[in-house]
């Protein structure tokens, strides 16, 4: 799409979509989302491999770095929406923020300049395996009537609002939870997307007109905040999907809280 000035913005589609780079037109096909996702995994994996090899009393270097992510996401998150009894859950939530991290830094790493979860497949997927985490949870502490009823019925609803309030509850707590979780990380990801590629499309092409080298540095100053920035909605997106799963964990093992 072409713009005053002589800008020209590529089609959404150009900006979410990547070409197979193996295995093309073939249900293992392999592009730059694919190549995202396997490397984050890598990552992730390669972190914690690191950081546990050489383990020291007092922590150094990677070390230092993963016991305090630990330290975080059992007292930040964990500690904070379930309490002791979520611990066994600490394996499953770090790998997760970790996961969805580096997936999202990729947004800012040259070469690759994309959030994986920008794409709507892994939030969904993440989404999905987190429905039937909590609900799994729900039914093991409570029994299946136990916890439909405490999903389903707030205590004390008047009676005649109670099949109203049954329906709601239902929809919100075995449908809605799931899809908003997805759509929030994937909607924050890809919105930040097209922010930064719109302030790069826009440095690029004042970057060649001398009548506008005047106002180049305010796109170009404003493309290194919204960077920076972008890595601040790296992590908080991660953080917030991690605490809302904690959260749905925490409400299907307590429901009196």
């Amino acid at each position: 799409m072409t713009a005053p000035l002589g800008l020209e913005f590529p089609p959404i589609s150009h900006l979410i979509r990547w070409p197979d780079l193996l295995f093309e037109d073939t249900p293992y096909a392999i592009n730059k989302t694919t190549i995202i996702y396997f490397l984050a995994v890598l990552i992730t994996l390669t972190f914690f491999f690191v950081a546990g090899r050489r383990a020291q009393l007092v922590p150094r270097g990677v070390q230092n770095m993963a016991e305090s992510s630990v330290e975080f996401v059992r007292e930040g998150i964990i500690m904070q929406t379930i309490g002791p009894d979520g611990l066994r859950y600490l394996p499953f939530l770090l790998t997760m923020f970790f996961f969805i991290f580096f997936i999202n830094i990729f947004e800012i790493i040259p070469l690759f300049q994309f959030p994986g979860n920008a794409r709507m497949a892994v939030p969904f997927i993440l989404a999905i395996l987190v429905w039937f985490i909590y609900n799994i949870v729900g039914i093991a502490k409570q029994g299946p009537l136990g916890y439909l009823k405490s999903s389903t019925i707030p205590p004390g609803v008047p009676k005649p609002m109670l099949p109203l309030i049954a329906l709601i509850e239902f929809v919100s707590t075995f449908l809605v939870r799931p899809f908003s979780l997805a759509v929030r990380l994937f909607a924050n990801m890809l919105a930040g997307h097209l922010i930064l590629v719109t302030f790069a499309v826009l440095s690029a092409a004042l970057w060649g007109k001398n009548i506008s080298l005047v106002i180049l540095p305010f796109p170009f100053l404003l493309l290194i905040a919204l960077t920076g920035f972008e890595l601040l909605v790296a992590f908080l997106q991660a953080f917030i999907f991690t605490i809302l799963t904690a959260v749905y964990i925490g409400l299907s093992m307590h429901p009196e809280h």
